[in-house]
């Protein structure tokens, strides 16, 4: 597992405190493994809302779910995003999400000004050229290599996160599967998923 971070530390002295997590789902749906996770996150004191883009459609393979995408359109995956956090968006949230969600969690937290921190699992978006943040906290888990995500583009991309003025956390794990999170699909990984449980609840902790 290798890990690579900005230089620049979060505050030491901030005092922990329970945050309001939104978790999107991946390109699969809602499935079991989500709501695993949100009851993770919630045993660790957080409140957690976990939004169901596809509104009660799940799929069992990548192609499945990218038709199924292509059905819905990006648009109004989005359009549901934000109508799902709409409600909750004053309480300033910690965006996450995995691969697909994990790219809505950071278009929406890129957004939103009020926004705590952003949890990015085994994904990534583009940002537009002007996004800006002051000092958003970014943590990514993702599989090294990960064909969804691969060197040339997550060097791209963290240092256009810098540049927008995130603080950026990488943890790498070598070896995994894409969605290494997901103990019902091939990629699962076990020890990599521990480790990112651990690590991400530490992330929480200090928002």
């Amino acid at each position: 597992m290798g890990r690579a971070r900005t230089t620049k530390k979060r505050r030491s002295e901030a005092v922990a405190e329970a945050s309001t997590v939104v978790l999107f789902h991946s390109v699969y749906g809602l499935r079991p493994a989500v709501h695993t996770a949100a009851d993770r996150l919630r045993s660790a004191g957080h409140e957690v809302i976990v939004p169901d883009l596809y509104q009660g459609r799940t799929v069992s393979s990548v192609e499945e779910g990218r038709d199924l995408q292509d059905e819905i359109g990006q648009e109004e995956l989005l359009k549901r995003a934000i109508t799902a956090v709409a409600p909750h968006s004053d309480r300033g949230l910690v965006y996450a999400g995995f691969s697909l969600g994990a790219s809505i969690a950071q278009n929406l937290a890129l957004g939103d000004e009020k926004a705590r921190g952003l949890l990015l699992l085994h994904g990534t978006s583009d940002l537009a050229d002007d996004a800006a943040v002051d000092e958003l906290p970014v943590q990514l888990h993702v599989a090294d290599p990960d064909p969804f995500e691969p060197h040339d583009w997550l060097n791209a991309w963290y240092l256009r996160m810098r540049r927008a003025g995130a603080d950026v956390e990488v943890y790498r794990y070598a070896g995994a599967g894409h969605l290494y999170t997901d103990p019902e699909l091939p990629d699962y990984d076990e020890e990599a998923a521990g480790a990112t449980w651990r690590v991400a609840l530490g992330f929480l902790d200090q928002l």
